[in-house]
């Protein structure tokens, strides 16, 4: 495992366990989100050119997000850890955490911040995690169909994800 990809609903936990599983197999981890937010939540217009630099390294741990990168970033992937969890469980992880990041200002992706104004927004992610769910699911189905040698591992809760997790750097770490 050298390239690989997160898949999941928003606020399934990709990126946390993206971040932990590059840090326990010694792999850089690029954050998409904080490649394609600039400052203000602008849209940085080098997102492209830089995914495209990240794919053709020969190592890295990301999230498969963002449609107009998702088919360089599989093509070049030779693993798909998928959190395939049920929705009620996404939408509890993405309204808990925006609701914090709400609360608290934190700042996040160039130093951006959530209010809980933001809600409103279509592509909130709570209001994105709800009306896309069955689409992503959906999506990684059929791509992992196309990619054939692609090593798949599909995690269909957080316990079996934090389990899963704790096996990696043990010599344990296998297709599921």
């Amino acid at each position: 495992m050298q390239r690989v990809l997160v898949a999941g609903s928003s606020g399934s936990g990709k990126s946390t366990l993206a971040a932990e599983f590059s840090r326990r197999l010694g792999l850089p981890y690029v954050e998409l989100d904080s490649l394609f937010h600039g400052p203000n939540w602008v849209p940085r217009p080098e997102f492209g050119d830089d995914v495209q630099a990240v794919a053709a390294g020969d190592s890295w741990v990301s999230e498969w997000q963002y449609g107009q990168v998702r088919p360089l970033l599989l093509a070049r992937a030779d693993t798909l850890i998928w959190l395939d969890f049920p929705r009620r469980t996404v939408m509890h992880r993405v309204l808990r955490r925006s609701f914090r990041r709400a609360a608290l200002r934190e700042p996040i992706f160039n130093g951006n911040t959530e209010g809980f104004r933001d809600w409103l927004d279509p592509e909130h992610p709570v209001r994105w995690a709800w009306s896309t769910h069955a689409r992503q699911r959906s999506m990684t189905r059929a791509a992992i169909q196309r990619r054939s040698g692609l090593t798949v591992i599909r995690l269909s809760s957080p316990r079996q994800a934090r389990r899963w997790l704790r096996s990696v750097g043990q010599g344990s770490v296998g297709r599921r």
